[in-house]
């Protein structure tokens, strides 16, 4: 690697390389306080915990500025590199070189978007701040384009992105998206890496699809049925945006809720443009009150699963019109979790609040890197980032340490290396280890909430999945 030209190491940065030592080199000192997510057995973490508690305070300053963080981000590479066992090429690339960020910034996953722009784009100024320590000749930069959460748009903006001559792609965010795009990436040789496309019919070899969140089929879907089960719900209608995705996921839960010994209930499926529910909600509250008729269906062991995105607003809208559908509890999934449309609308959080409605989603190691991302999202947004946010953080940078490995701006050549350069990073995801899809293989299920403090209403965590002993922690 190329001198950094570092002069004088003060307190600060030793305190930082200390860190460094802890979360790079034994990779354990990522857990934090209230993780359920631990990496090495108890007794390593225990040994390392009062040293990191005293470190904590330290961490924080430095998030105060970008270029604090320069040594950590400096020890980070150099490790990386001995990982490797290579040398950055810094002058293999020159000039500007561009990501496609094919956000959803409006439409059914609008949320979602806006967070997920905010952390590509602090993920951007951080690789910068490297690269320049480096020396590197080049710079990176993000060419964002709102995809209006439409398949058809997304596939206009990949093919804009192609013909500027753009190879690597941050997105896009739904499973509907990376579908549509999937013949022209494959043809043009775009890489693209998703943060949030979860559905199993995704899940090909050697194309130029990567995902950095389980499958649907062997993650979120297992953690459903899982959790209802736990719950004490028995029986479960689901209210499914006929899509694949909402299909895929709804049969990987029911497959597990019925292993466990759950009932699936008829259900509804409806046209994903859909946006007005008044019949669906007519036929919902037919089918609760058929399954109420039951003398063995009751108010607590029968619920609603919607697998829905921001449309859930128009579906809670409809649904308010009939009482018996605010009697029995109603779940949602990673397409609803941290919802700000939700709370938004006074008349759909009162639904919402009504019947719990908790939410699934992947849940992210928490680590002094996520409390990094999450502080930034929270300062810029006002809200808590949901968990695909930190995945866009690690695409960004997935991107620029394999662009460092390889010294081209080729989706082949990045796609060869990209899987090596995360095996032996911590992003603040969390370590990433993907299949032989280029899927992220596995990993834990936070469970979303809407809570009120005081007053204020807020998406909350109020217990996890954990995959290892498929179970529920609550918190």
């Amino acid at each position: 690697m190329a001198k950094r030209g570092i002069k004088g190491i003060t307190t600060i940065i030793a305190v930082v390389l200390a860190i460094v030592t802890l979360i790079v080199g034994l990779v354990v000192g990522m857990v934090v306080e209230g993780s359920t997510r631990a990496l090495f057995p108890v007794p390593e973490i225990e040994e390392l915990e009062d040293r990191i508690d005293e470190l904590e305070g330290t961490v924080a300053d430095l998030n105060d500025t970008i270029e604090a963080l320069l040594p950590m981000l400096l020890a980070e590479a150099q490790f990386i590199e001995d990982s490797l066992d290579v040398t950055f090429d810094l002058t293999g690339l020159t000039g500007e070189v561009k990501l496609g960020g094919p956000f959803a910034l409006t439409g059914d996953l609008a949320t979602f978007g806006e967070n997920e722009k905010v952390a590509a784009e602090f993920a951007v100024k951080q690789v910068n701040v490297l690269l320049e320590a480096l020396g590197a000749t080049w710079t990176l930069s993000l060419l964002v384009e709102d995809t209006q959460t439409e398949d058809d748009i997304c596939l206009e903006k990949i093919e804009s992105f192609g013909a500027k001559g753009i190879k690597l792609v941050v997105g896009p965010l739904s499973s509907g998206e990376l579908r549509a795009i999937k013949g022209y990436i494959d043809a043009n040789r775009i890489m693209c890496i998703s943060q949030s496309s979860t559905a199993p019919d995704l899940a090909i070899a050697d194309d130029y699809i990567f995902r950095f969140c389980p499958t649907d089929l062997t993650g979120q879907g297992p953690a459903c049925g899982r959790f209802f089960y736990d719950e004490g719900i028995r029986y479960i209608i689901p209210f499914t945006r006929n899509d694949p995705w909402g299909v895929g996921l709804e049969e990987a839960g029911d497959d597990r809720f019925e292993e466990l010994g759950g009932t699936v209930l008829e259900g509804i499926r409806y046209h994903k443009d859909t946006v007005e529910f008044s019949a669906e909600a007519s036929d919902l509250k037919t089918k609760v009150d058929t399954a109420l008729a039951d003398p063995a269906i009751n108010e607590t062991n029968l619920a609603v699963w919607d697998i829905s995105f921001e449309e859930i607003v128009g579906i809670m809208t409809a649904a308010r019109g009939y009482p018996v559908l605010s009697t029995i509890k109603w779940y949602g999934s990673d397409g609803t979790a941290g919802s700000a449309a939700i709370i938004e609308d006074p008349d759909v959080l009162d639904f919402a609040m009504s019947v719990e409605f908790p939410n699934t989603i992947f849940a992210p190691t928490h680590s002094w890197k996520w409390q990094m991302v999450r502080e930034h999202g929270l300062e810029v947004l006002g809200r808590e980032p949901e968990s695909y946010s930190y995945a866009v953080y690690d695409i960004v940078w997935a991107y620029a340490y394999s662009l460092l490995v390889t010294g081209e701006y080729d989706a082949d050549a990045v796609r060869e290396v990209l899987p090596d350069v995360v095996a032996v990073w911590f992003g603040s995801t969390g370590v990433i280890e993907l299949n032989e899809n280029g899927d992220r293989t596995e990993g834990d299920y936070d469970i979303w909430q809407i809570v009120e403090t005081d007053g204020t209403y807020e998406w909350d965590i109020i217990a996890t999945y954990v995959l290892a002993t498929d179970s529920v922690v609550y918190k």
